[in-house]
């Protein structure tokens, strides 16, 4: 019997989303058991609102996110890796398969503990063969990686540390030049708290104490921010 899956493609650029449809499309036109409902959205507020009215009806059986888009309006969406999140929290049959630009392990490994995607894929070698193969795979209950996470996972050993939300947040609002007197309308600490947290940063991404401006360029050379 034939099934018809509801895919969410969530990704701000145009051309790459319509790149991920087209995989789809193919696999579907090859096998004629595959349909695919098929919904494009290219911000995080959109991809929070479909998520949400999905949740209440019939749901989500594919995601293909893009981790590198810009927050929502409201500041509370930092990345696809809070949209991931979401997903999991509101649609935990959902299968999540992320494609990013990210080729840092810090901050694969990250997205692999945050998002626990079923799928992974790094967009700089992805080409159409291998967005259908992921697909299939992922559709067959298998997890897919990329050969470039494999080849960085052989690499790297496995880092056992994990930004959480209040961390990803205060190394946000520093890019953005909010002052450090602001932090504590913003974020659910004490200055006192925030100043602690800055500071287990810096050790964290091997920053000397005094100089926040490496400590925002170098969270953004890894892709937190």
């Amino acid at each position: 019997m034939n099934k018809m899956y509801n895919v969410l493609i969530v990704d701000d650029h145009p051309i790459i989303a319509d790149a991920y449809k087209s995989a789809f499309d193919f696999i579907s036109s090859e096998n004629q058991k595959f349909n695919f409902n098929i919904t494009i959205v290219h911000n995080s507020d959109h991809a929070i609102q479909k998520i949400v009215e999905a949740s209440k009806s019939n749901g989500l059986d594919i995601v293909f996110l893009d981790i590198s888009l810009p927050p929502s309006t409201d500041g509370k969406i930092l990345s696809g890796e809070d949209i991931g999140i979401k997903i999991r929290e509101l649609l935990p049959k959902c299968k999540i398969i992320v494609a990013t630009t990210f080729n840092d392990n810090y901050r694969i490994q990250v997205i692999l503990k945050n998002v626990n995607p079923n799928g992974f894929l790094i967009k700089n070698d992805v080409n159409k063969e291998e967005l259908v193969t992921s697909i299939k795979t992922v559709l067959d209950n298998s997890p897919y990686y990329s050969k470039s996470v494999l080849e960085l996972f052989r690499k790297q050993a496995t880092i056992d540390y994990r930004l959480d939300k209040i961390d990803r947040q205060l190394l946000y609002e520093m890019s953005i030049g909010t002052k450090m007197k602001e932090l504590p309308n913003i974020i659910p600490l004490s200055m006192t708290g925030i100043e602690k947290r800055k500071k287990n940063l810096k050790v964290l991404f091997d920053v000397q104490d005094n100089d926040d401006r490496l400590l925002v360029l170098k969270a953004k050379e890894k892709g937190f921010i």
